[in-house]
């Protein structure tokens, strides 16, 4: 796979992938008698592994006999197309701008039942675009199609992109670089997504050194539990 190192569909056997699965089966019973089909995947600031992480998770979904549409909502910097070796040419933008349909801009990948929509030519003013009624239709119109439609956001605190949407999805999961984002910046991201009326799933912590906490997993550990304010926190560890 171009660009990404997709542990989940590559080794099936790494510790990796399980914590990938231990995510994947916290948003199940997240889901309380509540459909969650549409779920975002976003970060504090850049370079934090959000896109590895959404990109896995789609793939442990898909595992577990789902359809799964992954939709690259960061419009200032994409990169599913990058990591999946797809076309940009017809995208998000296109479908929302130029009325494209939804069917004639997704794309297969390489990975059985994972589809992907890429961002498309980026726009000028992603933020409107992402706001717009049209990308709700979008969103609506994914559902009903796919099992699962994964979202892929840009940071919360660099633009408003991720908190606009934020509010649209079932359900948003916040990836926490372990080693650089502090609590106190960790928690006003939190609050800014909460206050924007996004239902907030759980954490992922990304990049947790396993001497932390004891354990040998070596390449990647992982770690889940239920936090004070009710979501869940997970661990994934990478170099």
């Amino acid at each position: 796979m171009e660009g990404l190192n997709l542990i989940a569909h590559n080794d099936l056997k790494n510790p990796a992938t399980e914590a990938y699965r231990v995510i994947r089966t916290s948003i199940q019973f997240a889901q309380a008698g509540k459909e969650l089909k549409t779920l975002a995947v976003t970060s504090c600031t850049p370079n934090e592994g959000k896109s590895m992480t959404v990109a896995n998770l789609a793939v442990v979904l898909t595992q577990a006999g789902k359809s799964v549409l992954l939709l690259d909502c960061d419009m200032r910097n994409p990169t599913v197309h990058k990591n999946f070796g797809l076309s940009n040419k017809l995208g998000l933008s296109s479908c929302i701008s130029m009325g494209t349909p939804l069917s004639a801009a997704v794309q297969a990948t390489k990975v059985d039942n994972l589809y992907a929509l890429t961002s498309g030519v980026i726009p000028p003013n992603p933020s409107e675009l992402l706001g717009s009624e049209r990308m709700r239709e979008l969103l609506q119109e994914a559902r009903e199609v796919y099992d699962y439609v994964l979202i892929d956001l840009p940071p919360v605190l660099p633009v408003a992109d991720a908190l606009i949407l934020g509010a649209m999805v079932d359900g948003v999961v916040l990836v926490i670089d372990s080693g650089e984002v502090k609590v106190d910046l960790a928690r006003d991201v939190k609050n800014q997504l909460l206050h924007a009326g996004a239902n907030i799933l759980g954490v992922v912590l990304n990049k947790v050194r396993s001497e932390h906490h004891g354990y040998g997993y070596g390449y990647y550990y992982y770690y889940g539990s239920k936090s004070s304010s009710g979501g869940g926190r997970w661990e994934v560890k990478g170099k």
